[in-house]
């Protein structure tokens, strides 16, 4: 699956740009909102992707960040919302302030995209509701430490990981070297 790219912009259209990568023209689809952010043609960008497969088709949706692609995901796990839809939801302003209005409950943001009434509008709100405050508390939450998930993976409990790394003198950055050091406190 391709899920990012980098290359030279050869061309813009009214729903897509055309990405130069290694001698192949990629069309990925980008929101309203995103087309306008682009640089001029022949200029390089980089771009999050979700390629979506179809039977008929193999389609890039690209997006200026991370955020922007996790929230294109979790409007696609809706049913009724394909990537056109979701895509010209994401191009109805910033990421922020979509999300207000839709923990707002504003039934009109979804006015003038095709395929979506009110009664499909209140249904997006109701769903997205829950799903918009868990991406922003897994947003929220602090960074995990690697060498804890390393050692968590060998088999160890989490606690147990904790207790090992909080042996580790706090001037060893390196992660291999904490695994190691932690690996010789749990052999103890």
């Amino acid at each position: 699956m391709i899920s990012y790219i980098e290359g030279k912009i050869i061309a813009k259209k009214d729903k897509f740009a055309i990405i130069l990568v290694g001698g192949l023209g990629y069309k990925v689809f980008l929101s309203g909102q995103n087309l306008l952010k682009l640089p001029e043609t022949g200029q390089t960008i980089k771009l999050f992707c979700y390629q979506n497969v179809r039977e008929d088709a193999l389609d890039l949706y690209g997006f200026l960040t991370d955020q922007e692609m996790d929230f294109f995901e979790v409007l696609m796990e809706i049913r009724g919302v394909g990537p056109k839809s979701a895509l010209d939801i994401a191009s109805l302003g910033s990421l922020d302030k979509i999300k207000d209005r839709i923990l707002a409950g504003d039934v009109k943001i979804f006015q003038g995209i095709p395929g979506i009434g009110t009664k499909k509008a209140m249904t997006i709100i109701l769903e997205l509701t829950g799903k918009i405050k868990l991406l922003d508390s897994a947003k929220l939450k602090a960074p995990q430490d690697p060498a804890l998930d390393a050692l968590v993976q060998l088999g160890f409990t989490s606690a147990q990981a904790k207790e090992a790394l909080k042996a580790v003198p706090a001037n060893v950055k390196d992660m291999e070297e904490r695994i190691k050091l932690a690996l010789k406190s749990l052999g103890k």
